[in-house]
């Protein structure tokens, strides 16, 4: 018998804000992350704004020292962690730590550190390399820094899937916890990709948008004139506890995870399957998992990155899992207010999912000017947040590579 899975604390660093109650009243408000790039010289590059993090400073729960070995994804992931374990009531001495587990990916890594220690190899030579630079490198050190925060010792590995890179990582907290590997999990994704090669590359092969005349407008999911996402970045943790567990200890319930199921593509490198298909099956096994009929979810969280082939092929996909009961289903994209957060953009998808269970209200999809008819008659929620009952949520991740990752979650009951 498989166990119960909820969720007891929330912590997240967005271009919205830098904790979760800051960036999920921004998402209700409608509020755009989008910006001109302050990281780094953008004026010679075709996209010049993405949704940076603001304000953000790592000494609020870094050691100095810890922080400058330490590349700025994987900072990004103690700060959320901490906010997470903070609001879940969890705290050294109060959770078995040989119990406790961490899965938190990146879909990059540690980019920043990789171009700033070439510079210096290119410069002054290999002697000069930091000696840190292989484990601010490595995509699966936040998974380490947040165990060694917490000393958590239980099941310790990050998940590499692109952008669905932390939707796979709570699924499979949620498996692990399941089947009795462990009792409590930290995951979800961190990302810091505003450098000067992810924003080249990226705008090199089209898929940023290039509306630098305003970028608070770029990322429009949806929309009949969308031309490409927005650059975003930051980290979304979630703590994932087996019920009886959490019961306990009279930890606060968010919400219960029940429903999981990942697909592959096996097409192309970049692209999708017509009409989604592999992301159909992604949400038809997670509704399987949950016991869930498509008419007792009541709202989606979709991928809906603002591609021209990602937002028709996912709107055609829901249109098909979800049948008549689509008629009834709210759908929108946070992603047009955070932008597309890579290998995080899943967790924060996904708490913002369990808010509108625990709100009773669906965020928006801004900047939703034109519809599309290749979108078919879905309800994006367009421009201003709604409210409405919400039982259950469904959030889609897909990623470059064909991975494609489905989850529900809904309202807790005995």
């Amino acid at each position: 018998m498989r166990r119960r899975v909820v969720v007891t604390g929330l912590g997240a660093i967005t271009p919205l804000g830098n904790d979760v109650a800051t960036t999920w009243r921004a998402m209700q408000q409608g509020v755009s992350g989008a910006a001109g790039i302050t990281k780094f010289d953008a004026s010679a590059f075709p996209v010049r704004f993405a949704c940076e993090v603001k304000g953000f400073d790592p000494l609020k729960t870094m050691e100095r020292k810890e922080a400058k070995r330490a590349d700025l994804y994987a900072q990004y992931a103690v700060a959320a962690s901490v906010e997470a374990m903070a609001d879940a009531g969890l705290t050294t001495g109060n959770y078995d730590v040989d119990r406790t587990g961490v899965i938190v990916g990146s879909g990059i890594g540690g980019l920043k550190s990789f171009e700033e220690q070439h510079d210096v190899y290119r410069e002054r030579g290999q002697s000069k390399i930091s000696p840190f630079f292989v484990p601010m490198f490595i995509a699966d050190i936040a998974a380490g820094v947040v165990s060694m925060r917490f000393n958590a010792r239980g099941p310790n590995y990050a998940t590499v899937s692109a952008c669905a890179t932390s939707a796979h990582a709570i699924g499979d907290a949620f498996r692990t916890i399941q089947y009795g590997d462990a009792d409590i999990i930290i995951s979800g994704g961190a990302e810091a990709t505003v450098t000067p090669m992810a924003i080249g590359g990226f705008a090199n092969m089209t898929a940023l948008s290039e509306r630098n005349d305003d970028p608070a407008t770029a990322s429009r999911p949806f929309d009949l004139h969308r031309d490409g996402f927005v650059m975003g970045e930051g980290s979304g943790i979630v703590i994932l506890e087996e019920l009886e567990h959490a019961k306990a200890r009279g930890a606060r319930i968010y919400g219960e995870v029940v429903g999981y199921r990942a697909s592959g593509d096996a097409y192309h490198l970049t692209g999708q399957l017509p009409e989604h298909e592999g992301l159909q099956r992604a949400m038809r096994g997670a509704l399987a998992d949950a016991g869930m009929r498509p008419d007792e979810v009541d709202y989606v969280n979709a991928h809906g990155t603002s591609t021209p082939l990602n937002d028709s092929n996912e709107a055609v996909a829901i249109g098909k899992v979800f049948g008549d009961a689509a008629s009834k289903l709210s759908v929108s994209s946070t992603k047009s207010m955070t932008g597309h957060m890579l290998g995080a953009a899943g967790s924060v998808e996904f708490i913002a999912s369990l808010l509108s269970i625990r709100d009773q209200i669906v965020p928006p999809t801004i900047n939703h000017c034109t519809p599309d008819p290749a979108c078919g008659d879905i309800d994006v929620t367009p421009n201003q947040a709604r409210p409405r009952e919400v039982r259950a949520a469904l959030s889609n991740s897909a990623g470059f590579g064909g991975h494609n990752v489905s989850l529900v979650v809904k309202r807790y009951e005995e």
